[in-house]
């Protein structure tokens, strides 16, 4: 298993997100969930994508539906 990058939510674009993730990147973002911190580790395996925190296996079987989640959890920075 690759070790996961850690990344500030809005470090990157979806699209450096999601590019970095197919190619086999992992990273684990840290955010604020309800009052209290959270991490999350964004991956994919080939076939599905995963948005995992310690008690939810978050999957999307599609880019887009990827991108909408990285952009509406905000971990993406606003493309211009």
């Amino acid at each position: 298993m690759n070790e996961s990058t850690v990344i500030e939510p809005g470090e990157y674009t979806a699209e450096e997100i999601l590019s970095r993730l197919r190619n086999g990147e992992r990273f684990t973002v840290q955010t604020e969930v309800l009052g209290s911190l959270e991490e999350l580790t964004l991956r994919f395996d080939g076939d599905i994508y995963y948005c995992d925190s310690p008690t939810i296996l978050h999957k999307h079987t599609d880019e887009t539906e990827m991108r909408r989640c990285i952009e509406d959890l905000g971990f993406a920075r606003r493309e211009d």
